[in-house]
């Protein structure tokens, strides 16, 4: 794999509380699926992470792999259970990463590979990541889909046919909204402007058509950054 690659997915980028909050996950979530916990005297080993480190810095490709596993969070099987399925993956694609690698989701033989592997660790059918359709074809779950849809795929440097992912919408929901490990420090954006200080502006009374003069935003991108900062803050107290 080319530096670049592992250079960008071993960015640290996060904080485990900065995870929870872009998600939308309720605290101390991103923590246990990155490098596990401790209840009840019981060890659950992370999904994410080969092994507990004990850093509370989350790496982009980490952060790559709890936005998948925000997936499934309200599909009522616990994401942990997709831990063997993760180990495998990791195994025959080489890669810490395998969640977040073009392997994985670009490759021909991707879906292929995914299936066979849970199959193989007898992935709850909750958690699938892939399906076969009624033409006996196989495809990714739709949250599967959600997520693949949701990444930008470039490549790492001109000419090279290996790509990375440079960016991502936290929300599948909302579409103007990303985040770029190299841009604003990770945080989430609208066109460049942070959507916390538009949901801070919002809040504190500016109408809609004032920030987007401000900001010289069209007023969609506006409500788009204000529906992901109320979505993220709702679905941590419910989920």
């Amino acid at each position: 794999m080319p530096p670049n690659v592992i250079d960008l997915q071993d960015k640290p980028v996060y904080g485990f509380a900065q995870v929870d909050r872009i998600l939308g996950l309720k605290p101390t979530t991103a923590s246990r699926w990155i490098d596990g916990y401790v209840r009840g005297g019981k060890f659950y080993p992370p999904v994410i992470r080969l092994e507990p480190t004990g850093s509370d810095i989350v790496t982009w490709g980490e952060f790559i792999e709890a936005r998948l596993l925000a997936q499934y969070r309200s599909e009522g099987a616990r994401v942990q259970k997709l831990r063997p399925a993760v180990e495998r993956l990791r195994k025959e694609l080489g890669t810490n990463y395998p969640l977040a690698s073009a392997q994985t989701w670009l490759a021909v033989e991707g879906r292929e590979l995914v299936r066979r592997v849970q199959e193989e660790v007898g992935l709850d059918r909750r958690l699938l990541l892939v399906v076969t359709n009624d033409q006996q074809m196989i495809e990714w779950s739709d949250r599967a889909q959600q997520f693949a849809d949701s990444l930008q795929w470039n490549p790492v440097a001109p000419r090279s046919r290996t790509k990375v992912v440079t960016s991502l919408r936290p929300d599948p929901m909302v579409r103007e909204v990303e985040v770029n490990p190299l841009q604003r420090f990770g945080e989430p954006s609208t066109r460049g402007v942070p959507t916390e200080v538009i949901r801070e502006l919002y809040t504190a009374g500016d109408p809609i058509e004032m920030i987007a003069e401000l900001y010289q935003l069209p007023r969609d991108q506006v409500e788009a950054a204000v529906r992901y900062e109320l979505r993220t803050a709702g679905s941590a107290k419910a989920s």
